[in-house]
């Protein structure tokens, strides 16, 4: 019986998330502060801020999008890396959905003390994008929409908040972390599984809608 790697992540980040809800201290070592890594070198947040959450409502959204999406992903990976390479790649592309997702935020407030970010958002956008590619007319119970559509639309509406909003919520990693996901899968199927990126434009130019 294999491990859930997408599992494993989820009982990490609830428990280092639960912890931080009631230590303060704690959670400001480990968000996204980009004042405080230009000053003190602390890259480690780069990562660590992917692991603590808001609150219970943040927690339990990002998580179960995770879930919702790694769980049918993780085979994907197996196949276009190999069973011993795919889970660490799996790992490696959530971790990397942290990073490349708070790149853009850090070098535009790395002078703004006042400015920091919680979460997960950044990464689990990432898996979305992936999820899409490998049914990209597959229909979503909720929204009720095909997943190509709902990409296109949450890809907009992130860049069109994040310009335009004032609502604490960190749209541009959504977004970011999306393109990341665009370009992590996209890029790896051209090289290693080729069959997987015609298969997918096939399915875009086909389109055939299912649960």
């Amino acid at each position: 019986m294999s491990i859930s790697i997408t599992l494993v992540l989820i009982v990490m980040t609830g428990l280092i998330s639960y912890q931080a809800f009631s230590n303060a201290d704690m959670r400001q070592k480990l968000m996204f502060h980009p004042y405080t890594i230009r000053q003190n070198g602390e890259y480690h947040r780069f990562l660590t801020h992917g692991f603590v959450h808001a609150n219970w409502q943040h927690l339990l959204i990002n998580m179960f999008v995770f879930w919702q999406f790694g769980t049918s992903i993780e085979g994907k990976f197996d196949f276009i890396f190999g069973n011993a390479g795919g889970p660490i790649v799996f790992v490696l592309f959530y971790l990397s959905g942290f990073i490349i997702s708070a790149l853009p935020s850090y070098f535009q407030n790395q002078n703004n003390p006042s400015y920091a970010a919680v979460g997960a958002s950044g990464a689990t956008s990432a898996m979305l994008m992936v999820f899409v590619f490998f049914g990209p007319w597959n229909m979503f119970i909720f929204p009720p929409l095909p997943a190509i559509v709902l990409a296109v639309g949450y890809l907009w509406y992130s860049s069109y908040m994040e310009k335009r909003s004032n609502d604490n919520i960190a749209h541009g990693a959504h977004f970011w972390g999306a393109v990341w996901g665009i370009v992590f899968i996209v890029t790896s199927t051209l090289v290693l599984e080729r069959n997987e990126f015609n298969k997918f434009v096939d399915q875009l130019l086909s389109p055939s809608f299912g649960f």
